[in-house]
């Protein structure tokens, strides 16, 4: 399915890290708001890992004279123009055949294409439409990127000294299209970096601020030709470290990096992009050891932060969502009169429920998430909206702790889990040292 290539028109092109990105990002469901537009966070992630920076972002309707006039603005100013969006089989798609006209090219039909599509359709035992054919033309002495999880392919052209990358706007689609096959390319003809353009240290526990003023006295010993920059996250701060000049090495980079990593301790999750329910899967999966969780407030988003992790079944047990008290006692053996005292929220109950998840499910660790996550929340027993219980249920002994997120329920709720995440990953750091977790009065952390 993939064409010859095109260098039709070649010129000089600028040194990667000097190459002019836009992105085009069409569909009229993005200005309604229908769908939010992830396409920019997530391309501009990307060419940034690599030492480009994307210029612009411009999202337009699927009228045909929009799109005709914003792909010239772009094409007259940029190296590279990227694409998302209107190469399906409706009516409404019409972002190859206005290209297309605007270069001057020929679109022309692709058996390959057609078959391809067709046998997609076969497996989910669908009837293919005859409108479906629409996506099966192709730019003339222009190259086809495949579409491995739907049906519209990608389309590449390097026309007049400048790249064309077309891609679909379902995000399934077009993410790894991206990363297996745009990246790769760009790479080979210069337009980004072979590798990543920064070493990346991940971290927790520490704020930004904070972070910077400890890792400050590693950084001036790096000396000029050192770029650092940071980035906060809901309970967890990225430090990134560059040296766009090339003063400093990839070697020398990986050098600071390992001296901040070392400074940092348990602080320190990972190099790179790594989630945190990603690194505790990697420690139990070294430990042999399986996980359950139990949540209210988070509403299962704990237990899918560890579904999403490949191999899930090989650490981790399940989780339950239980937000009535009768589901705590009946499938947690949460006690009642537990409840009654101290009430469901509580450090009292989220120990019980993580011991509960942690005997029910098998598993050698627990955590338990209970709390008033947002403002339609009837906060009782002098809590306040925000309030929060985490417990950790391990080998060592089972310990909670009171949280306090101000702020909206989505805000609340991911703070919670990343605080889960973290204190899973400390005791998982401390067990694999052989060591002990403190334990505070009662087994309740404050």
């Amino acid at each position: 399915m993939v064409s010859a290539h095109n260098h039709e028109g070649a010129s000089p092109r600028p040194p990667a890290g000097k190459v002019r990105f836009e992105l085009l990002t069409l569909g009229d469901e993005l200005l309604l708001g229908l769908t939010a537009n992830g396409h920019l966070a997530f391309i501009g992630q990307q060419l940034g890992r690599r030492g480009a920076l994307l210029q612009r972002n411009v999202t337009i309707t699927d009228e045909a004279d929009a799109i005709a006039a914003q792909f010239r603005e772009s094409w007259a100013r940029s190296d590279v123009v990227i694409t998302t969006g209107g190469l399906g089989p409706t009516c409404d798609d019409r972002t190859r055949e206005v290209i297309a006209e605007v270069l001057g090219r020929k679109l022309v039909f692709n058996p390959a294409i057609e078959l391809a599509i067709a046998e997609r359709f076969a497996r989910f035992g669908r009837k293919m439409t005859a409108n479906n054919l629409k996506q099966a033309y192709v730019f003339e002495r222009g190259d086809v990127l495949e579409n491995a999880n739907g049906t519209a392919p990608g389309l590449w052209v390097e026309q007049e000294g400048k790249v064309l990358i077309m891609l679909p706007g379902p995000p399934n689609e077009m993410q790894p299209m991206f990363t297996e096959q745009v990246i790769p390319r760009l790479a080979a003809r210069g337009l980004v970096r072979d590798r990543e353009a920064y070493v990346q240290i991940r971290t927790a526990g520490v704020g930004e601020s904070a972070l910077e003023t400890r890792l400050q006295p590693i950084f001036d010993r790096a000396g000029p030709g050192l770029s650092v920059a940071f980035c906060a996250h809901q309970g967890a701060v990225d430090c990134r470290v560059s040296s766009p000049g090339g003063a400093l090495s990839a070697t020398r980079l990986e050098e600071v990096a390992g001296e901040c990593a070392l400074l940092l301790g348990d602080d320190f999750i990972c190099y790179g992009h790594d989630s945190l329910a990603r690194v505790c899967a990697e420690l139990l999966r070294a430990q042999e050891k399986k996980l359950a969780v139990v949540e209210t407030a988070t509403g299962g988003l704990l237990a899918n932060a560890f579904s999403e992790v490949c191999g899930a079944c090989k650490f981790f047990a399940g989780g339950v969502v239980c937000c009535s008290n009768d589901v705590k006692m009946q499938l947690l053996d949460v006690p009642e009169c537990l409840l009654l005292q101290h009430g469901a929220v509580s450090n009292e109950a989220a120990v019980a429920m993580a011991t509960g998840a942690a005997e029910t499910l098998g598993a050698d660790y627990a955590l338990a998430v209970t709390g008033f996550a947002g403002a339609a929340a009837t906060a009782g027993g002098g809590s306040q909206v925000g309030t929060i219980f985490v417990a950790l249920f391990s080998p060592a002994g089972v310990w909670s702790k009171k949280l306090s997120y101000p702020g909206p329920r989505s805000t609340v709720r991911v703070r919670a889990v990343n605080a889960a995440l973290d204190w899973l990953r400390r005791e998982l750091l401390r067990a694999q040292r052989g060591g002990q977790m403190p334990v505070t009065r009662i087994g309740v952390m404050q």
